[in-house]
């Protein structure tokens, strides 16, 4: 299945997994790649050096691209920069903030830079400062996430750009590949579908709640990061519901202590599970080899029922 982000990242299939904090580490990110897609390591809360000994690992684990996420208003994000420079990275991932710099960076080494984005504003944005491709998240989407539908903003980005648009947020099999397809999406990004498999390093007990969760039990909260943030419903969640925002980060939740007490500790009652909507179409915990080959056959036998249709 060959599409332009195929092509320009040098990836079989047009599937990205997303990054993620206490998740995206080495084993998730070599089997994503392995199986032909786009592994991203998540180090938005890593130091200069855990970064390097990440990479290093991954590389022990596959010869195929892979990229890494990082926040762009990062005290350390130059060492970041420079450590992806040194290591010969092939992409560059990344969100909140201003990624200009990142982009010309990026661009002097020949990396690949795609930001994520969830406004049709910074979409052009990215490419009028140099984005190779943009991957766009709705506000299905575990984590950050826009005030739009992937439906609608997929298209609308589509519209505005030159460059490969990858959609996010609410896909998570064969229809959804085809459906970001149709919308005039290069390929697909995911995060919550990656969380709930075999070489995700979330605790059993997330990956069983993932499971049981209906695509009714999440909820969006500024009350984690001071942005909207979409994370699964439980007794800390709710306890955000009804309080008014604060735009005082030093008064805001610990994001990393609290995501990594969900992920690592498995305490699913008062830690904070980063999900999307796709959480109600989850019902297994495949290999990503697995997930990512029932992707594409299930796309691919979709798309010819349709031509079948269309020729009949």
């Amino acid at each position: 299945m060959k599409t332009r982000i195929t092509e320009l990242l040098g990836i079989k299939y047009p599937i990205i997994q997303g990054a993620m904090a206490w998740i995206s580490f080495p084993p998730l990110v070599a089997a994503v790649s392995n199986a032909g897609g786009l592994g991203i390591l998540g180090s938005a809360f890593m130091s200069p050096d855990e970064l390097s000994q990440n990479i290093s690992m991954i590389k022990q684990l596959t010869d195929k691209p892979f990229g890494v996420n990082f926040v762009p208003e990062s005290p350390q994000v130059d060492q970041l920069l420079k450590v992806v420079v040194e290591e010969k990275v092939a992409v560059v991932n990344y969100g909140v903030g201003n990624p200009r710099r990142i982009i010309e960076t990026a661009k002097l080494h020949g990396i690949i830079t795609i930001p994520t984005m969830g406004a049709i504003k910074h979409a052009v944005r990215a490419e009028q400062d140099g984005a190779d491709a943009v991957i766009i998240q709705g506000t299905e989407a575990g984590g950050h996430s826009s005030y739009v539908t992937s439906m609608v903003l997929v298209p609308l980005v589509v519209d505005r750009v030159k460059i490969p648009v990858v959609a996010a947020g609410g896909f998570g099999d064969g229809r959804g590949l085809v459906a970001a397809l149709s919308l005039g999406a290069e390929g697909i990004s995911m995060g919550t579908r990656f969380l709930a498999t075999k070489e995700s390093p979330a605790h059993p007990k997330v990956k069983q709640k993932l499971i049981d969760s209906s695509e009714e039990d999440t909820i969006v909260t500024t009350h984690i990061t001071g942005l909207r943030a979409r994370v699964i419903r439980n007794p800390l969640a709710e306890a955000f519901l009804g309080v008014g925002e604060d735009k005082d980060r030093s008064k805001l939740l610990s994001l990393p202590g609290k995501m990594r007490r969900a992920f690592i500790e498995g305490d699913i009652e008062q830690g904070t599970i980063a999900a999307g909507q796709i959480c109600g179409m989850i019902n297994d915990i495949p290999s990503c080899q697995e997930l990512i080959e029932r992707i594409v056959s299930g796309a691919e036998k979709i798309l010819e029922q349709m031509t079948a249709k269309i020729s009949a």
